[in-house]
């Protein structure tokens, strides 16, 4: 997918700002289920939050890329422990 401009990026996150989780990572960590999770929420949303469980912000940004490295979607925000991804 190819990369979106900082005006879509903006949007995206505009229209993420009132959705709710729809997966959430416990302590598990980004589970092969969990992507399975993702890629289907993805499928049938296109926009979707996840939320993430711990206090480690490093793994935090790891799993952030990993996710994205996976699904090929686009990694639109994240900020705390809410990480947003778009996938059209």
């Amino acid at each position: 997918m190819k990369a979106l401009n900082s005006k879509q990026i903006a949007y995206l996150r505009g229209l993420a700002h009132n959705l709710n989780p729809v997966v959430m990572l416990g302590n598990n960590g980004l589970t092969e289920n969990v992507l399975k999770e993702i890629d289907v929420s993805l499928s049938a949303h296109e926009l979707i939050k996840v939320q993430v469980a711990g206090d480690d912000r490093a793994a935090r940004k790891a799993i952030y890329e990993e996710i994205s490295a996976k699904t090929q979607a686009v990694a639109v925000h994240h900020i705390g422990k809410q990480l947003v991804f778009y996938r059209p």
